[in-house]
């Protein structure tokens, strides 16, 4: 099929693919891009960004690309904090890019911030300063969700008192602006959402099938050199709050690496988290985006993995 004129109209189409780990998205975005003849795969995935993660991150091999170009996928070094917010600038780039010339962009991934980033904008909170940042980040998390919930008691109430990463974040912003994150929250710009067409489709199989297929994989990357992959990263001497060392399979395996754990034990750890995320992004898929967006609950097969690409292909040409 030859590719269309890049003068899509006022509201050019995107596709969306979208879903838990190793529901098979990026199979299915393969399939699309051949479907409509001219599709770019954009990347939605937070760590399939890095360079330094690409057996941990499941990230589509040369093989399994299959030809289609494939942009935002390891372009990214471990030491780079990066985030949503980036992320959207380089995909909304990506997007236009792809428009330009005549191609359909087809977003794949499971990170529900970048996607909900992207369509419907952020926050725009102000640099943070840097002297408040360092002093909430030597705090205890204890000791800054005690103070976050004296400060910004509206956001305590909806953290985990164990999740450092986000508690330091909303205490840092209410210190240095002034204002509390729900502020920031009611304000969001940069968002695509309204200026393109676009044709989602969220992935959720049955449970089960997900459940086997996170297992099976978890030993599939042990055996075709995860170990070597985390062994790269530690020898970098990285600050471990990074998100790539972060990473479900990095911290479990950096565990088995430093002797702490056998090789068995820390499958069995990257399996058990990689299941927890799974089913964090199965709720999230299945309640956040709107319920109009078409969800796909059987597991997929070759048939059926066609059969989605050519009601999407429908949905992106027809519009």
């Amino acid at each position: 099929m030859a590719a269309p004129s890049s003068s899509f109209g006022p509201r050019p189409p995107v596709a969306l693919i979208a879903g838990p780990t190793a529901s098979g998205k990026s199979a299915l975005a393969v399939a699309v891009a051949k479907a409509v003849g001219h599709g770019v795969v954009i990347n939605a995935d937070a760590s399939q960004v890095y360079a330094d993660l690409a057996i941990l991150s499941a990230r589509p091999t040369d093989d399994e690309m299959a030809g289609i170009p494939h942009r935002l996928f390891g372009h990214v070094d471990a030491a780079d904090p990066y985030n949503a917010a980036r992320w959207a600038d380089e995909a909304r780039a990506a997007i236009a890019a792809a428009h330009a010339a005549g191609d359909i962009p087809i977003l794949v991934g499971g990170t529900g911030l970048y996607v909900r980033t992207l369509l419907y904008g952020i926050a725009a909170i102000p640099a943070i300063d840097p002297d408040v940042r360092a002093a909430v980040r030597a705090l205890p998390v204890a000791d800054a969700y005690a103070a976050l919930t004296r400060e910004d008691p509206d956001t305590a109430a909806r953290l985990n008192p164990a999740d450092t990463t986000r508690i330091a974040r909303a205490l840092e912003v209410v210190r240095s602006t002034g204002h509390p994150l729900g502020h920031w929250h009611t304000a969001h710009t940069g968002g695509i959402g309204d200026t393109i067409t676009l044709a989602p489709l969220i992935l959720l199989p049955p449970r089960e099938w997900l459940r086997d297929r996170c297992d099976q994989r978890l030993v599939q990357m042990f055996d075709r050199g995860a170990m070597a992959e985390v062994e790269a990263l530690l020898a970098r001497n990285l600050d471990p709050d990074l998100p790539a060392m972060r990473a479900i399979g990095v911290p479990q395996i950096a565990a088995y690496l430093t002797g702490a754990v056998d090789r068995n034990e820390a499958l069995t750890r990257a399996q058990s988290a990689t299941r927890q995320y799974a089913k964090r992004q199965y709720t999230w898929f299945r309640n956040q985006p709107p319920p109009d967006w078409p969800r796909h609950t059987e597991s997929l097969n070759n048939e059926s993995i066609d059969d989605l690409a050519i009601i999407l292909r429908e949905s992106l040409l027809t519009g």
